[in-house]
């Protein structure tokens, strides 16, 4: 695993409008999520210090990347 460079970011979980007033509890549960599986990982692989931060980002782009990809077409209007 790589670590992280100062031009790493976390991406920000972007729901459709009508989805708004959802973005904090889901993104608290990602957080939960995250936590947890970097956690368990750190305890049970023995990863070190670095290679959890490096899952802990990579874990939480691909999940907000996920979400926004497949909440992104509600965002459309229909006609």
């Amino acid at each position: 695993m790589s670590t992280l460079t100062r031009n790493d970011t976390f991406r920000t979980l972007d729901l459709p409008d009508a989805f708004e007033d959802l973005s904090g509890v889901i993104g608290s549960d990602l957080k939960v999520i995250v936590k947890a599986l970097t956690q368990r990982a750190r305890e049970r692989m023995m990863l070190s210090p670095r290679q959890a931060q490096r899952l802990q980002y990579t874990l939480w782009n691909r999940l907000t990347e996920v979400l926004n990809e497949t909440m992104e077409p509600l965002s459309v209007e229909r006609h």
